[in-house]
């Protein structure tokens, strides 16, 4: 029947390039090297060093979850076309929607996979540390603030990955001032680098008695985590390091002690604090972590020779700057400003469906219609 043909050519159209992520994911290459850290942690004291060893099993699983991701693609690719088969020699024509259905989804995982394979920054593999910051607008500004942070949260659950509350800075009366998520995954950094920028909503507020629309903006800074093995020289005397209570969310701990620490990088300005880990030790260890991210980021954007060229760039939140729209009055729409994609259903938006926007930021960045 036609309409079967019409699917089997759809899904058959993509063979050669199932076979091509193959060979960009380099899958022949990652069953060789599960295979010899494997033997290597089976050597006799490979557990001695347990740093060493925890990277090595980390690496192994990252391994493993490609591979295994790329057959199941290639598994769910035969599936298909056995289904198609099927269904045209019976003619079961209400057997349709699953096929097509069942075409969709291998055509959009092959997509998906594919853009993966575009991450390869240096530091595109690595965990993401999400700044946010209310422009002004007070109480508004504040709560469009805490929409954009549950926003990713909800992205980093529905994605599976560890999301983290490190610092959060309550706002006047509603939403916050800035706050700090961690978001700990595979390739977290590459999809969200892309998010980085100000934030725009244009809703009726509902904190204004008279029922005005209202434009309001926050800022989202994006930087990858930055590992122990990466060395960088921040000298103690640059650092003013404030310890303070607690104040965010976190359960009845945060608030007893003054473990929460605030460091500022007196030559940039620059400030990274830390309220959620258990003791001021873990919070000091975290914020250090949290500067030296930053640091990288800021050396690695703008060019920098040495960390000690970096002055403190302060960026207006406001008109002009924004990468995105969120628009929930007059009409319901989230666009894009860089690569004009847009999506309908805000609240689906709001609720972390942001594949298709960092999707289209990637597509645009291979075809280097973006900077």
């Amino acid at each position: 029947m036609i309409q079967f043909e019409e699917q089997r050519f759809r899904l058959t159209a993509s063979k050669d390039g199932l076979k091509d992520l193959g060979e960009a994911l380099n899958i022949s290459g990652a069953l060789e090297e599960i295979e010899k850290l494997e033997a290597e942690s089976a050597t006799e004291g490979f557990w001695d060093d347990l740093e060493h060893s925890g990277k090595v099993q980390q690496q192994i699983s990252r391994l493993k979850n490609k591979v295994g991701a790329y057959n199941d693609l290639a598994s769910d690719y035969d599936d298909t076309l056995v289904l198609i088969d099927m269904a045209d020699e019976e003619g079961e024509l209400d057997m349709l929607p699953e096929v097509v259905e069942s075409v969709d989804r291998v055509l959009a995982t092959m997509e998906q996979m594919r853009l993966s394979t575009l991450l390869d920054g240096e530091y595109d593999n690595n965990n993401a540390i999400l700044t946010f910051h209310a422009g002004a607008g007070g109480v508004e500004a504040q709560d469009w603030a805490q929409m954009l942070f549950r926003m990713y949260v909800k992205w980093g659950e529905s994605h599976n990955f560890r999301v983290q509350t490190l610092d959060y800075l309550d706002g006047e009366e509603a939403g916050l001032k800035s706050a700090v998520l961690r978001i700990e995954g595979e390739n977290v950094y590459g999809y969200l680098k892309s998010e980085a920028g100000v934030h725009r909503l244009v809703r009726i507020s509902p904190f204004d008695s008279s029922g005005r629309r209202h434009t309001s903006f926050a800022s989202l800074e994006v930087m990858p985590e930055i590992g122990d093995d990466i060395e960088i020289e921040i000298r103690p005397e640059d650092l003013k390091v404030d310890t303070y209570r607690s104040s965010g969310a976190g359960g009845q701990h945060v608030n007893k002690t003054e473990s929460a620490i605030r460091i500022t990088h007196i030559p940039t300005g620059i400030i990274c604090a830390c309220q959620n880990e258990r003791s001021q030790h873990q919070n000091r260890e975290m914020a250090m972590r949290m500067l030296k991210s930053k640091l990288i980021e800021i050396k690695e954007r703008e060019h920098f020779e040495k960390i000690e060229d970096i002055k403190g760039v302060q960026k207006e939140i406001g008109w002009g700057s924004q990468i995105r729209s969120y628009v929930f009055m007059p009409y319901t729409m989230a666009k894009d400003h860089r690569t004009g994609y847009e999506m309908g259903n805000i609240n689906a938006v709001m609720d972390g469906d942001l594949d298709g926007f960092i999707n289209a930021y990637l597509k645009a960045l291979s075809l280097g219609e973006i900077k």
